[in-house]
C-alpha cells in the first residue's frame, strides 16, 4: 500500500532549518516532495532506490545513465518551468542513445527565502512531466543555501534507462552519404527564455519546445534500427551538435539553409540581436544522421508523431575536411558554421 506523507509544511518561505536535517527538513521532504512524487521506491525514504536487475535485463542489453543540472533564469517561462526542463532534459539525454527511460533522481538546491508555493508549483510540474514521459522519480536530496548565495532554485536530475538489444547509436557512426534530420523548428527554447527575461520588450508569443523525445526515437528505430547518430540540441543548439558529430566521426557536414525550419518569430529575434537560431538552445529537438536509403522512411515515421510532425531533412554528411560544418545559403554561397565560441545566452537551461 502506498505510504502517504504524514507531515505538513506550514512555512511560507524556505529557511535554513529546511536544510538542517531535522524536523523542518522532514516536513519539507514529506509534504512537498514525497506526497507529490508518491511511489513505493521513494516513499520508503531510504538513502537509495533499489531495482530488480532481472527486470531491467529482460528489457535490454545495456543500461544508460546520465545526469544534468538546471539553473535557468527565469525559473518559470512560457510553456514550462525549471521542473519540466529538468525532467524532459534528462529523459532526452537517455532517449538519444535509444534507451527507454525508467528511473530519475531529483536533487534540489534551494535559496533561503524561496516562496514555498513556487516550489510546490515546480514540483507539481515535475510530477506531471514524469507521468507524461513514463518515468518515476525514485530518490533525491535537498540542500538550502543562505539568501544571496543561490538564485531561487537549482535542480539536478540523474536518469537510468534501458537500451534495447541491437541498438548502437553513436556520433562516431556518422558517415558520408547520411542525411541530417531535425524533428522540427529550431531555437524555440532559447528565444522563449530570452523574451521571458523582459529585456527586449518584444510583442511576440514565444514558448519553449520542452518535451520528451524517447517515443520519437523509438518510432525512428522501428523503421531504421541502424540509426547512426542522435543527439538532443540543447545548449549550443543544432550548430554545436553537428560540429560534435563532424569532429567525432572525422567527416564533413553540409546544411541547406532554406530547408532548416525556423519560426518567423524566432528568426525576427535573431535578426534584431544579430544571432543565429542554429546556436539557440532547444529542449525538445534532436538531430540525427540517418543512412540515405532509410531517410525518407525515418522522416515519415517522425512526422507521424506529435514530437516530430515538423521534421525535416536539413543536410547531409559528406567527404571533405574532417570536422567542418558548412551552410549553403539561399543565394548559393556557403559559410562555415563553427562550434559556438563564448557565451551566446547565459542561464538558458
Amino acid at each position: 500500500m502506498t505510504q502517504k506523507a504524514k507531515r505538513t509544511l506550514t512555512a511560507k518561505t524556505i529557511t535554513m532549518a529546511h536544510g538542517s536535517g531535522g524536523k523542518a527538513m522532514r516536513d519539507l521532504i514529506e509534504d512537498v516532495f514525497v506526497s507529490v512524487f508518491d511511489n513505493e521506491d521513494l516513499n520508503a525514504l531510504e538513502d537509495q532506490a533499489r531495482f530488480d536487475l532481472a527486470e531491467l535485463q529482460a528489457e535490454g542489453a545495456q543500461l544508460a545513465f546520465t545526469t544534468d543540472s538546471y539553473v535557468v533564469d527565469p525559473v518559470i517561462f512560457p510553456g514550462g518551468n525549471i521542473g519540466t526542463l529538468a525532467i524532459n532534459g534528462t529523459v532526452n539525454d537517455l532517449a538519444v542513445s535509444g534507451a527507454i527511460p525508467r528511473y530519475l533522481s531529483c536533487s534540489m538546491i534551494l535559496e533561503e527565502g524561496l516562496d514555498v508555493e513556487l516550489l510546490r508549483q515546480v514540483v507539481a510540474s515535475m510530477r506531471q512531466a514524469a507521468d507524461e514521459a513514463g518515468v518515476t522519480i525514485v530518490t533525491g536530496d535537498t540542500k538550502v543555501v543562505p539568501k544571496g548565495k543561490g538564485d531561487k532554485i537549482f535542480i539536478n536530475t540523474s536518469g537510468i534507462g534501458v537500451i534495447p538489444r541491437g541498438v548502437n547509436i553513436a556520433a562516431t557512426r556518422s558517415q558520408p552519404g547520411d542525411k541530417v534530420i531535425v524533428n522540427g523548428f529550431v531555437g524555440d527554447h532559447g528565444a522563449a527564455i530570452l523574451n521571458a527575461r523582459g529585456d527586449l520588450a518584444l510583442e511576440v508569443e514565444l514558448q519553449t519546445d520542452c518535451q520528451p523525445l524517447h517515443r520519437l526515437v523509438q518510432a525512428m528505430l522501428e523503421v531504421c534500427p541502424d540509426l547512426h547518430a542522435v543527439r538532443d540540441a540543447s545548449r549550443g543548439g543544432v550548430a554545436t551538435v553537428l560540429n560534435e558529430f563532424a569532429e567525432t566521426a572525422e567527416v564533413a557536414i553540409r546544411l541547406y539553409e532554406q530547408q532548416i525550419p525556423v519560426r518567423t518569430e524566432v528568426r525576427g529575434v535573431c535578426e534584431i540581436l544579430g544571432l543565429d537560431a542554429l546556436y539557440f538552445a532547444n529542449e525538445g529537438k534532436l538531430v540525427a544522421t540517418v543512412p540515405a536509403d532509410k531517410a525518407d522512411a525515418v522522416l515519415a515515421a517522425m512526422r507521424s508523431t506529435a514530437e516530430g510532425r515538423d521534421a525535416a531533412i536539413i543536410g547531409e554528411v559528406i567527404t571533405g575536411r574532417a570536422g567542418r560544418v558548412t551552410v549553403q545559403t539561399g543565394f548559393g554561397g556557403e559559410r562555415i558554421m563553427d562550434m559556438l565560441v563564448g557565451e551566446q545566452l547565459p542561464r538558458i537551461c
